[in-house]
């Protein structure tokens, strides 16, 4: 299903890579301050890998995850919530039924902000051959299936073997040669004023073929997460940082 063009809000916040898990834990006191009032955004727009593993056809990863699925779904009858679905957190659409679900076969996704034409994906859209294959077969229905019943049948062997690798995995890397890397990837591609993606957690922003390029730092690294604002055609996010406890005016 295919979205109509969305409207950014000034003041949305954007979130991207939390890679929310039992050992990171900082999303949800996140989300529960936007639930308690002390933070207020007019939107909520979530750029992918908001969890580490949440899988939609697969009951297991809902477990560890299930009191930050609750808060969101509650959040969401009040707030719009639009969720860009990341490489770690697919086939959500029964998950968050009041959110504007987006999956990667519709990414990147055209938004407006006032005027301006703006780009969101989470930022693995694309890739080689083999990546476009691999993300087309862990988001198959019939693959997902049967792993789920391989699973249980395991004793979720397979899932808790995943979730132990993605919690040694180091997602504050710095990416050598980045700048490069996005202008020969995007070079002649998209027509726009700004293009906003996360997945490679480098918190970078630069010129690329008349847009402005802006690629978000991942939550997980340090809690940073994006305010949405215009200011005299300058860049329309804004960098905050979340402190547990920090009070919010």
């Amino acid at each position: 299903m295919c979205h109509k063009e969305l409207q950014l809000k000034e003041g949305a916040f954007i979130i991207s890579d939390a890679h929310f898990s039992h050992a990171r834990g900082e999303l949800f006191d996140f989300i529960q301050a936007i639930d308690e009032g002390k933070l207020h955004p007019t939107q909520l727009i979530l750029m992918g890998d908001i969890f580490d593993a949440l899988f939609g056809s697969i009951e297991y990863t809902y477990t560890e995850n299930q009191k930050l699925i609750a808060l969101l779904n509650d959040i969401s009858t009040r707030i719009e919530l639009i969720y860009l679905e990341g490489n770690h957190d697919f086939n959500l659409s029964h998950v968050f039924v009041n959110a504007v679900v987006i999956p990667i076969a519709e990414q990147p996704v055209v938004a407006r902000f006032h005027e301006k034409k703006v780009y969101l994906a989470h930022g693995d859209f694309d890739g080689t051959r083999l990546y476009k294959l691999y993300t087309a077969l862990i988001r198959n229905p019939f693959v997902l299936f049967i792993l789920k019943y391989i699973d249980m049948i395991s004793n979720h062997a397979i899932l808790k073997s995943v979730n132990a690798h993605l919690e040694k995995k180091e997602d504050c890397n710095s990416f050598s040669g980045f700048e490069q890397f996005i202008q020969k990837r995007l070079e002649g591609r998209f027509v726009c004023d700004y293009f906003i993606e996360g997945h490679f957690h480098q918190n970078k922003i630069f010129r690329v073929n008349g847009f402005e390029y802006i690629n978000l730092a991942a939550f997980a690294c340090n809690q940073r997460y994006f305010i949405i604002e215009y200011s005299n055609n300058k860049s329309i996010v804004k960098e905050k940082q979340f402190t547990k406890g920090k009070r919010y005016g």
